[in-house]
């Protein structure tokens, strides 16, 4: 811990230095804008914290962020529930829906496939997905995994349990390279690969 900082400040610039891309030059910045505020602007910014983390909880249906009973895709009679698209996190389904053209919805499996770093299928939401659909009614199922190593393992385990329900199981038909995210793609390539998805096995 630096000497010349004080302590208070040093702290909060350790905590910024926690979430995920923010490195301890950042953190420092953050923590000095934070504490040349006013109190009152502070306080509103601890508030809106505490409040994001105690309000938001996992849709019951789709598993992504809500603050509602349901988030409000699920909840809207004017989606196509018989189409669902996986992603991995909520940033996906928010870089899908930029795209204004996608209207099915959504299935969140907070993470991929990885071995290596111990993330096996139990630990994603792939359970909560297969109770959906053998609900019934469900016709397509499209895998918005990234293009990456994780992102294609974890898009053709799915499609192999998904296989015998009789299901189209589509891959999205990426404009990005190899390794690239949606959360980073641009609305037109997003919307393309929406467009000229691909089956991932013949039904």
């Amino acid at each position: 811990m630096s000497g010349y900082y004080a302590l208070p400040l040093e702290l909060l610039a350790e905590e910024f230095a926690k979430l995920p891309g923010i490195g301890m030059k950042t953190a420092h910045r953050l923590a000095y804008s934070i504490i040349s505020r006013p109190e009152e602007e502070v306080q509103t910014f601890a508030d809106a914290l505490l409040a994001a983390k105690r309000d938001i909880h996992f849709c019951p249906c789709c598993q992504n962020l809500t603050d509602l009973e349901l988030c409000p895709i699920c909840a809207d009679d004017q989606r196509d529930h018989s189409t669902i698209c996986v992603v991995e996190s909520p940033k996906d389904v928010t870089a899908l829906e930029r795209t204004g053209e996608y209207r099915g919805v959504y299935h969140v499996l907070h993470g991929l496939i990885s071995p290596i770093d111990g993330i096996t299928p139990n630990k994603l939401r792939m359970r909560e997905l297969l109770a959906r659909i053998n609900q019934g009614d469900v016709s397509e199922v499209i895998m918005a995994t990234n293009p990456t190593v994780e992102g294609d393992a974890t898009a053709m385990y799915l499609a192999q349990l998904l296989e015998p329900l009789g299901l189209t199981v589509t891959r999205l038909a990426f404009g990005l390279p190899v390794g690239g995210t949606l959360e980073y793609a641009d609305e037109v390539t997003l919307f393309k690969a929406l467009e000229n998805r691909t089956p991932l096995y013949k039904s």
